[in-house]
C-alpha cells in the first residue's frame, strides 16, 4: 500500500491549529451597521420581514450606536423614512431632514463612529424611484442636481462618507464636484459602484417604504447577468473620485466582488443585504440551519472573496459571536 506525502490534514488537526493557519479572518472591524431612522419619539418598531432589525426614532439612535461601537463595529450606514414624500424629494435634502438630524444626533453622541449616509431618492419620492420622473421616464442629469444638493446637506452635519446609491451616470463625479466646491474636501465617497437589479431587495423596500409606483428598476441597475459591465462601472466611479467602491448584493456576486477585488487598488465593501439575511432568519426560525454557524460561513465567504468592508443586518449578533458571546 503506497501512502500519501503531502498530508494536508496536518493542518487540520486541532482547532488552534486550525486559528493559526486560517486565511481569512473575520473581525468585527470589518462590519458596517445598517441603520433605518424615522420620525416620532422612543420608536423602537421590527420590521416584520426583517427579525433583528427596527426603525429607530432619534432618540433611541444614539444608545443603539454606543452599543455598536462597544461591539468593535466601527461604523453605520443610515436610511431615513421622511415625514413626507413629494416628486423631487425635498426632505432628502432639508437641513432638518430625518438624516440630517440623524448624523448631528450620532456625531454629538459618538463621535468616532463612522457615519455613512446613503444618498439615493427612492425613501423620500412619491414615485418610490431613484431619480426625478418626467414623462414616465427616469432623467440622469436633473437628479444629479438634487444629489449635489443631498451631500451639502449631509456634510454640513458632519458625515464621514456618503454612498450614492441610485446608479445615475456621472454621481460621483458631481457629487465629488459639489463637495470640494463647498470646502468638503475631507468627505469621502463609497460609491454603489456596482448595484445589481436584484430581486434579495424585498424586505429592504419594506423597512424603507421605497418600492417604485410604476415600471422597475432595471433602467438604471445593473443586469444580473453582466459581469464586464460591473467592471466598466468601477472605473467610471474611480475616475470621478470614488474613495470605496460597492457591490451590491453580496452572496449571489461573489465572483464579481473578487473580479472587483482584484481590478482595483481602493476600498471594496459587499452589502449582505435584506433578502439574504432574511432567509437565513426564516429558515433558523424553523430550525433548518444554525443561524451562527451560517452566518459566520457567509460573511467569511464575503470576505473572503475580496471584500474589504460588509454592510450587513447581522452586524451585531457576527461581532458577539466572534468575540465569543451568544
Amino acid at each position: 500500500m503506497t501512502f500519501p506525502v503531502a498530508r494536508p490534514r496536518r493542518l487540520r488537526a486541532s482547532p488552534t491549529l486550525r486559528e493559526m493557519v486560517r486565511e481569512t479572518q473575520l473581525r468585527p472591524a470589518d462590519f458596517i451597521y445598517p441603520l433605518f431612522i424615522v420620525h416620532g419619539r422612543d420608536v423602537r418598531d421590527e420590521i416584520p420581514s426583517m427579525p433583528g432589525v427596527y426603525h429607530l426614532s432619534l432618540d433611541r439612535l444614539a444608545a443603539e450606536v454606543r452599543e455598536v461601537a462597544s461591539l468593535g463595529i466601527p461604523g453605520v450606514l443610515l436610511f431615513g423614512l421622511p415625514a413626507a414624500k413629494d416628486p423631487i424629494g425635498s426632505e432628502n435634502f432639508a437641513p432638518d431632514g430625518i438624516i440630517q438630524r440623524a448624523v448631528a444626533t450620532i456625531k454629538e453622541s459618538q463621535p468616532d463612529t463612522i457615519v455613512m449616509t446613503d444618498v439615493c431618492m427612492c425613501e423620500y419620492t412619491d414615485h418610490g424611484h431613484c431619480g426625478i420622473v418626467r414623462d414616465g421616464q427616469i432623467v440622469n442629469d436633473e437628479t444629479l442636481e438634487i444629489l449635489q444638493r443631498v451631500v451639502l446637506s449631509h456634510a454640513a452635519v458632519g458625515a464621514d462618507f456618503v454612498a450614492p446609491s441610485g446608479m445615475m451616470d456621472g454621481m460621483v463625479g458631481a457629487i465629488r464636484q459639489a463637495l470640494d466646491g463647498a470646502g468638503h474636501q475631507g468627505v469621502g465617497i463609497m460609491s454603489y459602484a456596482v448595484k445589481y437589479a436584484s430581486s434579495f431587495y424585498g424586505p429592504f423596500r419594506e423597512a424603507a417604504q421605497s418600492p417604485p409606483r410604476f415600471g422597475d428598476r432595471h433602467s438604471y441597475q445593473m443586469d444580473p447577468a453582466n459581469a464586464r459591465e460591473a467592471l466598466r462601472e468601477v472605473a467610471l466611479d474611480l475616475e470621478e473620485g470614488a474613495d470605496m467602491v460597492m457591490v451590491k448584493p453580496a452572496l449571489a456576486y461573489l465572483d464579481i466582488v473578487r473580479r472587483v477585488r482584484d481590478a482595483c487598488s481602493v476600498p471594496v465593501a459587499a452589502y449582505n443585504v435584506s433578502g439574504e439575511y432574511s432567509m437565513v432568519k426564516a429558515a433558523a426560525a424553523n430550525d433548518w440551519i444554525d443561524e451562527r454557524k451560517v452566518v459566520l460561513e457567509s460573511l467569511t465567504g464575503i470576505k473572503r472573496a475580496g471584500a474589504d468592508l460588509i454592510m450587513t443586518y447581522h452586524a451585531k449578533d457576527a461581532a458577539r459571536w466572534l468575540c465569543g458571546g451568544r
